[in-house]
């Protein structure tokens, strides 16, 4: 006890718990403001009850004794924060020697725990400069990392903890394991873990302990969180498989049991993982599958992103088994049901390992992808299919190379009508497919090529399309302004589901509503009156034979009238336009849009729809 209290309390001028509680703010003791951080207590003037303190941010202040009593709490003289005041020197030397010691220490003082930005704040300025701060943590992060003393997390917002001294440096990792919130986290602590193997090998209790906390994460969280758990079972088998003498426990959860139960629910789980890990998995299908492995990565090829479809085609190549992808695929094309990854993947390996699968069709599949896209609601997915058309440079000249005159010339003409691409685009697009097909030409030049070019479309249809474009105007444009203007009251925009689904939604009302002004303004309605009916015309109806005698009738109306149930045809489909100027007698090649196949027709009859 200071000796002035000693005094006092002789004198019984005061009682022994208020001079123990003087005595903390005794001469040469130290003290924590909220404002002014530590300080030291410089003198005192007991009769006035006054006390002089330096304080980080304040020094020579001179407070009521009352007062500080009540606004500053005690603080060792072994403190972080006292030794900032009087060590300082010291403290920035352990800085730049010995880092662990030095956040072990402040962390000491903060009762073991403290974050990222306390942290920072704590040592910013006056222990590590400012400016190198960011490089000085980064490095301390791997140094406390590699110490195993300190509990580092992955994200800024979660806190710096002190490990208990007596675990083990494998124990300490496994701890880190076990105090994973999530499955993601877990998987990260499991690689960290197999940095330092050797660490487990003189230590197996600790490995046993690890495998049992991931069979039994791994066992709560299949229902909800199937990918990441398969993630992690995935890892815990690589792990296994370092260790010769090690097998997993009975009870534990097989990987490729996982697989074949949830065969249903693996295309959506496995599309967030890394390449490398799906790759791992697929490699357990023939374990999980026994013969129909093929048969089930096939079937997932196409819905499993980009970096699955990748690491399927080459495991596939690998074991000799493209030729069934190969089919798959091209059946696909031709049902024009290939997915964006698959038709991506096609097109970016056209001279490799897909140079069995790439044909004309790819381009008739990328178009109706692209318009699908474009016509449907929420997010595009198409965004990276329309970046590869514009960037490779050599894609449409490969596409229409291996197709006829008629093929070539629709497919330039989809290509020109095609509302995804701006008038720039669709011209420079357009060249190189001249530049290879000189005879598509005809398409830009004259009348045919301008932008503007009339469309003859049925009153009804012209009258649908007029519908929309004043519902599109009148009432779902200024519902989404309202949509927006509600979604940006719900906070951060940068996280904000719903801003983003309603300014997605606002991109294409109105490019809707552009398209659908372009083409009404171009349309010239008609009810078909008068039609000439000695060719095909628009507004006939076309008899036909095929090759076994069997009769079909279609009827080629406008633009916007295909009806395929009602075997209507728009004049500017694929289908329409080969019947197109066709006489009686004639003979029409048409392909089947299911089966791909060549059929041979023969017009019979032609009549108007309206005589």
């Amino acid at each position: 006890m200071h000796p002035d209290l000693a005094k006092l309390l002789e004198a019984g001028r005061i009682n022994q718990a208020v001079a123990g509680r003087l005595d903390q703010l005794s001469p040469g003791k130290f003290c924590l403001h909220k404002a002014w951080g530590a300080g030291k207590v410089m003198g005192w003037d007991l009769s006035s009850k006054k006390v002089t303190i330096d304080f980080e941010l304040s020094s020579g202040q001179v407070m009521d004794l009352q007062f500080a009593l009540q606004r500053t709490e005690t603080l060792d003289s072994g403190d972080f924060r006292a030794k900032k005041v009087e060590q300082l020197e010291e403290l920035r030397a352990l800085a730049k020697t010995d880092s662990v010691a030095l956040v072990i220490h402040l962390l000491e003082s903060h009762g073991g725990t403290m974050s990222v930005d306390v942290l920072e704040r704590e040592l910013t300025g006056g222990v590590v400069a400012a400016d190198d701060f960011r490089k000085w943590w980064d490095a301390a992060k791997r140094a406390l990392r590699e110490s195993k003393r300190v509990i580092v997390p992955s994200r800024r917002t979660e806190p710096l903890s002190l490990r208990s001294g007596d675990m083990s440096p494998a124990e300490a990792l496994v701890s880190d394991f076990e105090l994973a919130r999530d499955l993601k986290t877990m998987s990260k602590a499991l690689e960290a873990i197999t940095l330092d193997l050797a660490l487990f090998k003189a230590d197996p209790p600790a490995l046993q302990r690890l495998l049992a906390g991931i069979n039994e994460a791994a066992s709560k969280s299949i229902r909800i969180q199937l990918g990441p758990a398969i993630e992690l079972l995935s890892a815990r088998d690589e792990l296994v498989k370092a260790f010769r003498d090690i097998d997993l426990p009975p009870e534990s959860l097989r990987l490729s049991d996982v697989l074949a139960a949830e065969e249903h629910r693996l295309a959506d789980a496995l599309t967030a993982l890394s390449a490398g890990r799906q790759r791992a998995i697929y490699e357990q299908f023939h374990v999980a599958f026994g013969d129909r492995w093929v048969e089930v990565l096939t079937f997932i090829f196409d819905k499993v992103g980009s970096r699955g479809v990748a690491e399927i085609a080459k495991l596939l190549e690998e074991k000799g088994h493209m030729k069934i992808l190969e089919a798959h695929l091209v059946s696909a094309l031709a049902r024009r049901s290939l997915g964006t990854d698959a038709l991506i993947w096609v097109c970016r390996e056209r001279h490799t390992i897909a140079s069995g699968i790439f044909s004309s069709e790819v381009g008739a599949c990328i178009l109706n992808l692209l318009e699908t896209d474009h016509l449907s609601d929420g997010p595009r997915k198409t965004t990276r299919l329309q970046t590869l058309v514009s960037d490779d440079k050599a894609l449409l000249s490969d596409i229409v190379g291996s197709m006829d005159v008629n093929e070539a010339r629709n497919f330039g003409r989809r290509l020109m009508e095609c509302p995804v691409f701006n008038d720039l685009d669709r011209k420079s697009l357009m060249a190189r497919v001249i530049k290879a097909r000189p005879e598509t030409g005809e398409l830009v030049s004259g009348q045919k090529a301008k932008k503007d070019e009339e469309l003859l479309v049925s009153w009804p249809s012209l009258e649908r399309k007029k519908e929309e474009l004043d519902d599109i105007i009148r009432n779902r444009i200024p519902q989404n302004t309202k949509d927006i203007s509600i979604a940006r009251e719900y906070g951060d925009l940068r996280e904000n589901f719903e801003y983003k689904s309603s300014k997605d939604q606002q991109k294409y009302l109105n490019n809707r509503k552009t398209e659908l002004q372009r083409d009404i303004s171009r349309a010239r309605g008609t009810d078909f009156k008068g039609v000439d009916a000695s060719s095909v015309n628009i507004g006939t109806i076309v008899n036909l034979v095929n090759e076994s005698g069997q009769e079909e009738t279609y009827t080629v109306l406008g633009a916007w009238d295909s009806d395929p149930e009602k075997k209507e045809l728009s004049y500017l489909s694929e289908l329409g336009a080969a019947f197109l100027n066709k006489k009686v007698g004639e003979t029409v090649q048409v392909r089947d849009q299911n089966t791909e196949e060549m059929h041979s027709y023969t017009i019979t009859s032609i009549t108007p729809v309206n005589p």
